[in-house]
């Protein structure tokens, strides 16, 4: 290289890191260069995919961080972030693209603990969910930004109230002690939800998702299910019942690991409120229906917090830096709780996975479900279980377990046909295996005062 050219690609170098971590409000296109430039820097532990379109036709893009991009591998569980569900609470959405990019930097200089992490981890990160209404609210600016400027989509609509209401069957369930747990989707919920709702529903219901996060803003606390009281009253939908989810202790545990992580959440005074820990039972702090965390609960596996992270819902650039120092640690903390609890395999006897497969643990009426591959995974907080599994045309196994506080126990299942009744007839897949971590089979990629979640 001429010696010419040094100083100059010195100095592009430096302004592209520079570029890279500058803090900054992201209007669509720069965000969605800011995601492109992650994955050109870190091309082999990351892709992006969308996962459908907004009202206005602007991708929902989703930056995928694994050791096997666009690949669901045996026992590697999949944890999601989603931001900027309100168009106008954008805190997350910059959150997210910061640690993208600290993700992927820190890999690159070889950071034990994030390498393992991605490693381990299938991590898909959406900045937003809600362009068209980030759009409105940009426009506006921080300093003028009103309370509803930009929190709906294109059609008006709040994308946490357009989840199909899983809750009030739930309810009715349980009374008649029915199933509080993968509950059927009515037969017209297609034509009652928003596109960009229609398209996370799709998603999580395309992923094995085991853990995660949707990111808001107007206040400071993690907020965990269920949101929506059972005797809610609908002249008064502020109504404040504490409404527990069979996994209630757990997910106390969930929301202070963030909190504690967090530069501030967990003293619990902010923004004029108080939170002890700085974490709420959502329906104790007020009732909220066709949420997106209750949503996932009820018709996945997947175990969902609210995070709220700013009394300013549209923070001006200035603060994003003290805002990310505050949130780094918190963020990477809780995508490390999905290595939690229980997972394994569940096969016949001819070791192919059972997919759908039936995890029920003793005492806590809440059920899993294995996935494509027969892989499950089940947080649970440190102590001994009884755990069955089961399986339509198999005798079921019950196992007893005991589970640490660090890594997740390894619980296989092998069940037997069940004589009387054989199971389904098995459609053949085009599948892999390597030996990576017990013969990981691999896939082709398949408020209160101005605050309101």
């Amino acid at each position: 290289m001429a010696r010419w050219l040094r100083p100059l690609v010195g100095a592009l170098l430096l302004l592209e890191v520079a570029a890279a971590l500058s803090f900054l409000h992201h209007r669509y296109e720069e965000m969605v260069q800011a995601l492109f430039r992650v994955q050109s820097q870190c091309p082999y532990v990351t892709r992006i995919y969308s996962i459908g379109r907004s009202v206005e036709g602007r991708h929902l893009y989703v930056l995928e961080f694994s050791d096997y991009p666009g690949i669901h591998e045996t026992l590697e569980p999949e944890f999601k972030y989603v931001g900027n569900m309100h168009g106008n609470e954008v805190l997350g959405r910059e959150l997210l693209l910061q640690l993208s990019e600290f993700l992927c930097e820190e890999y690159r200089r070889g950071n034990e603990r994030i390498t393992r992490l991605i490693h381990d981890t299938r991590i898909h990160i959406m900045p937003s969910m809600n362009p068209d209404g980030y759009e409105v609210a940009a426009k506006q600016g921080p300093d003028s930004n009103g309370y509803l400027t930009g929190r709906n989509n294109a059609n008006g609509v709040d994308l946490n109230r357009n989840f199909p209401d899983l809750n009030t069957f739930m309810y009715y369930s349980g009374e008649i002690s029915g199933p509080n747990h993968h509950i059927p989707l009515p037969d017209n919920w297609k034509s009652q939800v928003e596109p960009e709702t229609l398209a996370v529903i799709q998603w999580i219901s395309s992923y094995n998702f085991v853990l995660s996060a949707n990111l808001h803003g107007g206040a400071v606390v993690a907020n965990y299910p269920y949101d929506k009281s059972q005797d809610q009253r609908f002249r008064s939908h502020r109504r404040t019942v504490n409404t527990p989810t069979p996994d209630d202790k757990l997910f106390q545990k969930l929301a202070k690991t963030y909190s504690y992580a967090h530069g501030w959440m967990h003293r619990g005074w902010n923004c004029g409120d108080y939170f002890a820990d700085g974490i709420t039972n959502g329906a104790s702090w007020y009732s909220l229906s066709k949420g997106m965390q209750d949503f996932n609960y009820l018709y996945t596996n997947c175990f969902e917090i609210t995070l709220e992270l700013s009394c300013n819902k549209f923070p001006p650039e200035e603060d994003l830096e003290r805002q990310w120092m505050a949130n780094r640690e918190a963020l990477v903390a809780f995508i490390e709780e999905v290595h939690q609890g229980i997972k394994g395999m569940v096969s016949d006897e001819n070791n192919n996975g059972i997919a759908g497969a039936v995890i029920s643990v003793q005492g806590i009426s809440h059920d899993i479900t294995s996935g494509a591959m027969g892989d499950y995974f089940r947080l649970l907080l440190p102590g001994t279980y009884t755990v069955t599994a089961s399986a339509e045309g198999y005798q079921p196994q019950t196992v007893t377990t005991t589970v640490g506080p660090a890594a997740p126990s390894l619980v296989h299942f092998r069940l037997k046909q069940d004589a009387v009744r054989k199971p389904p007839e098995r459609k053949a897949s085009g599948t892999r295996t390597n030996n990576k971590a017990l013969q990981k089979k691999v896939v082709p990629r398949a408020t209160r005062r101005g605050t309101q979640r």
